[in-house]
């Protein structure tokens, strides 16, 4: 039955290759439900059922890659979007976090849209690789400043907007703790250890007194306060367009971003670097966002940690669907992701933002036309707090800079299209 669905033996794998390759990616990337549903936790939304609603969103995303599409790709909610999500849209901008649950349902249907009609590669091609590259930093900067703020490291200040907290405190100590800890154990080629770092630090927190011991194991929590919550008609307010296209753009870039990396490196694409299924693939990714939404989480998207599944032998959907069936064990273990506290996960944070800001390497800062767009988002999106505000500014950067250095050619239509919108929001705010 394996060998039907998957075609283990003709991608040249095994089952138990698969499976180890599966278990390897989720060690990996389990990460994400001991920082996503305190993220969203803030926004408003129920602890426990954004950590039942992420775990499954996770298993869903899995399972249709892995059935549907055939890739050992794994798929949960993303990091950035979530931060976008209750930082951005919902504490930022004063939504309810109902309306950005309608923002994330409408973006999943424009993906699904985009990769029915095949026109995904248009809008890809039509954006400016120097644009996408800034959102990437931008996004990097954001989540390093949420990161620092989460763990007291950087605090308000009437005077000065922001400044040093006291870094003495055992929160602000334990979380600098965390990120060398992954810093030390990423140098070393440990696969987990974002997951290490958060289980050390929760140790000597548990040890210190920090926290309290709330068990391991329990019946999953009720999803009840958050399915089928999201408010769709205020997604059409003018307001709400660019958090759209936000999580639209984010999620199209990241997950296309990550479909190529993977694939090559588990040797999928052919010759001229075309991948089968494509077109699977990012339904899976779209329609697991769409399921997301209805249950109570952000965006979901594809995980570029697959490639350690991948790196140790992983060809084919079972890789995806063994990730998937660990995550939905974990809707059992909700009491060990409630003690693990803020500073424990500002680790994991930080060097997530380190990761995106390494876009920074292939802008060619010697053009200022691409310079400046970049520098405007990579300091616009943390400072504004909005990734949406970020990206809106960075269009309008670029077309304006592109017009005065008489680059006019370098426009595409869609920039020019997305420019005048964004105009048009500010000006009717």
């Amino acid at each position: 039955m394996l060998e039907r669905l998957f075609k283990i033996r003709q991608q040249g794998s095994s089952v138990r290759t698969e499976i180890t390759a599966g278990l390897t990616t989720f060690v990996t990337m389990v990460y994400i439900i001991f920082v996503n549903p305190p993220m969203l936790a803030e926004a408003g939304i129920d602890l426990g059922a954004a950590f039942v609603a992420t775990c499954v969103a996770a298993a869903i995303g899995c399972f249709i890659m892995g059935f549907w599409a055939n890739y050992p790709l794994a798929l949960a909610p993303g990091m950035g979007l979530n931060a976008f999500f209750t930082y951005g849209v919902v504490l930022g901008m004063g939504h309810s976090w109902q309306s950005a649950l309608g923002a994330v349902f409408l973006s999943g249907c424009l993906f699904l849209l985009l990769s029915i009609f095949k026109i995904r590669e248009w809008v890809i091609q039509a954006i400016p690789l120097v644009l996408k590259q800034a959102i990437a930093t931008g996004i990097g900067a954001f989540l390093a400043l949420i990161a620092l703020k989460n763990a007291g490291i950087i605090i308000a200040s009437p005077a000065t907007l922001v400044q040093l907290g006291d870094i003495t405190q055992a929160g602000p100590l334990l979380a600098i703790l965390s990120f060398f800890i992954i810093a030390a154990l990423m140098f070393r080629e440990v696969k987990s250890g974002v997951l290490i770092s958060i289980f050390v630090v929760t140790a000597v927190a548990l040890s210190l007194g920090l926290v309290s011991y709330q068990g391991l194991i329990s019946a999953p929590p009720s999803v009840a306060p958050t399915i089928m919550q999201l408010d769709i008609a205020s997604v059409f307010e003018l307001s709400m367009l660019s958090v759209v296209f936000a999580f639209l753009f984010v999620d199209l870039f990241d997950t296309s971003g990550t479909l190529v990396a993977v694939t090559h490196k588990a040797g999928l694409a052919d010759k001229q670097g075309r991948m089968p299924r494509l077109g699977r693939a990012l339904s899976a990714d779209s329609t697991a966002t769409i399921a997301g939404s209805m249950l109570g989480t952000s965006t979901t998207t594809s995980y570029i940690e697959s490639v350690s599944g991948v790196s140790v032998g992983g060809k084919t959907g079972l890789t995806a669907v063994t990730v998937g069936v660990c995550f939905l064990l974990m809707v059992f273990f909700a009491p060990l992701a409630k003690m693990v506290p803020a500073y424990a996960t500002a680790g994991a944070i930080l060097y997530v933002a380190v990761l995106m800001l390494q876009n920074l390497k292939s802008v060619n800062w010697d053009d200022m036309s691409d310079a400046i767009p970049v520098s405007v988002v990579l300091l616009m999106t943390p400072l504004t707090f909005s990734i949406a505000h970020g990206i809106a500014l960075g269009f309008i950067a670029y077309t304006a800079v592109k017009v005065v250095c008489r680059k006019t050619h370098e426009i595409t239509l869609s920039v020019w299209l997305l420019t005048v919108l964004f105009v048009l929001k500010f000006a009717m705010q």
